[in-house]
């Protein structure tokens, strides 16, 4: 066979997205998310470890409304790679991968994580941690 008439094996595009697919993409995607926020925890805390005024200068950069955007969406994926891992710890245990079940831990994995974020979320904005 010609190499230019060869079979092509199925792509991506072939298939339609199926939840546990999207949950396993967007689980990568979260720790990605989250390895790249890091050095925003780290300079928040070597903020809080130098004092008053450099403390006070993380908070006034931290309360500008693109850097809350950033964080809402670092929580979101916190809470959502933590609750994914919570139902990846279930499954090696051997149990939750029948399909009804794999589709309703990942549903609520979701909404676990959408629950978790605006909680979190309402309770900085209430003032609750101070």
């Amino acid at each position: 066979m010609a190499a230019g008439k060869r079979p092509l094996s199925p792509h991506l595009q072939i298939y339609r997205p199926q939840w546990t697919t999207v949950l396993s993409i967007a689980h990568r995607f979260t720790g990605l998310a989250l390895a790249l926020s890091f050095p925003l925890l780290v300079y928040w805390l070597v903020a809080l470890a130098s004092g008053d005024a450099a403390y006070a200068t993380a908070l006034g950069w931290f309360g500008a409304w693109p850097v809350k955007l950033v964080l809402f969406a670092a929580s979101f994926a916190f809470f959502y790679h933590l609750a994914n891992g919570i139902r990846h710890l279930a499954w090696d245990t051997g149990r939750g991968f029948e399909l009804s079940q794999a589709y309703a831990s990942g549903i609520a994995v979701v909404i676990a994580a959408v629950l978790l974020t605006l909680l979190s979320w309402a309770f900085w904005l209430t003032g609750g941690g101070s």
